[in-house]
């Protein structure tokens, strides 16, 4: 496998991709205002990317790219959230997936995985509904100092409809380990 650095075109082709296979976004478009910077957001999927690409991420520059900052007023991003991309939301983690020098050329692959909204979804097993556990102080600890809250439920995720998912794979052109 010899994935390159992500390019505008890298996400144009997955998001026509995702629409060819009538996957649904999970983002509502976003009204530009009358602001310096910002711009009007697409409809979007969700893209988890690793915190290692941030530095790829802002090297982009078109129409169409979007930091969460650019976002027009009245619009909140997610905590993690990078920016936009033509129709794909960015969302970082230092949890996403890395193969370290998994590329024919020793490099470092990161899977991105692009999600449409319809693509998985979680099951609630054996009509077994929450149950939230609350036991004060007095009941919970010998001095009385430790509470418990905690939420029991009973449920899996699964995987409804696999065309609405890619995994845009890529090598970083800034990411540099630090050993």
């Amino acid at each position: 496998m010899n994935p390159t650095n992500l390019g505008l075109s890298d996400f144009s082709i997955v998001a026509t991709t995702l629409d060819t296979n009538n996957a649904y976004k999970f983002m509502a478009g976003i009204n530009g205002e009358d602001r310096f910077g910002t711009g009007p957001i697409r409809a979007s999927y969700i893209m988890l990317s690793s915190t290692e690409l941030q530095s790829d991420f802002d090297s982009l520059t078109g129409q169409g790219v979007y930091n969460n900052w650019n976002y027009p007023s009245n619009v909140s991003a997610i905590p993690t959230e990078w920016g936009s991309v033509y129709n794909i939301r960015i969302l970082t983690s230092s949890e996403a997936p890395v193969a370290r020098n998994a590329s024919a050329s020793n490099n470092d692959v990161y899977y991105n995985m692009v999600v449409g909204k319809q693509a998985i979804t979680h099951v609630n097993q054996d009509g077994y509904s929450m149950n939230l556990i609350y036991r004060d102080p007095y009941y919970s600890g010998m001095l009385a100092q430790n509470a418990t809250l905690a939420v029991k439920f009973a449920q899996a995720q699964a995987l409804t409809q696999d065309t609405a998912i890619r995994n845009l794979a890529c090598t970083s052109l800034f990411a540099r380990r630090i050993v």
